[in-house]
């Protein structure tokens, strides 16, 4: 597994920019900070060479959204500051634009890719587990291929396929990005809490493991 975290493989057409004022905003970021207290989103020098890991995005208009920036994952809780606006994407040509004080995170195209395939979410979150991926069969989760790099059009022809399937809410296991993973839904609460859940019910399967 040679995939490193943080690497932004897409094409960023991408200008510094003002942060904006989101309605949202604390809600969003509530559960961001929700998100990295259990480990999900974060910094460990012991993995992923180092980088930090995990990101956080909120539809606006259409489909254009507002996401974490690269290389925030680290810090314990954001200010707008931290946020990028994603003006248009097109996964199908590897190309995204945006705006804001920090580029967008090295998963804003996949994020993307959910925001075009299922017009009534809301809400993405990325994060990473080392938990949830090793029980992802046993919890019964769908994943994409070992053989699907993350920040690619062939991710994001994956997961559209899988959120046209599953249009409201999901989770989504990326095979090819180690520990890694997707959750989405209508808002914040339901898009993060399946992650929160999901790591739950790992921890429950490696308690029931180590009794045995």
């Amino acid at each position: 597994m040679s995939e490193r975290e943080g690497v932004i493989k897409y094409r960023l057409d991408y200008r510094v920019a003002p942060s904006r004022n989101v309605a949202e905003f604390a809600e969003l970021n509530a559960w961001r900070n929700l998100l990295w207290r259990i480990g999900v989103i974060g910094q460990d020098d012991a993995r992923y060479d180092g980088l930090s890991y995990g990101n956080l995005s909120l539809r606006l208009n259409g489909e254009s959204f507002w996401v974490t920036g690269t290389q925030t994952g680290h810090l314990p809780h954001l200010t707008a500051d931290h946020y990028a606006y994603v003006r248009q994407a097109r996964p199908e040509e590897n190309y995204l634009q945006a705006e804001g004080p920090l580029p967008p995170s090295s998963e804003a195209l996949t994020h993307a890719a959910i925001y075009r395939a299922a017009p009534k979410v809301g809400c993405v979150a990325h994060g990473h587990s080392p938990e949830i991926w090793r029980h992802a069969e046993t919890l019964g989760l769908t994943c994409v291929a070992e053989a699907i790099a993350y920040g690619t059009p062939a991710m994001a022809q994956a997961v559209s396929a899988i959120a046209e399937t599953n249009p409201e809410r999901g989770i989504i296991v990326m095979r090819g990005h180690l520990d890694g993973l997707l959750t989405y839904g209508r808002t914040p609460e339901i898009a993060c809490w399946q992650m929160a859940r999901s790591l739950a019910c790992a921890w429950a399967l490696a308690d029931l493991s180590e009794d045995r």
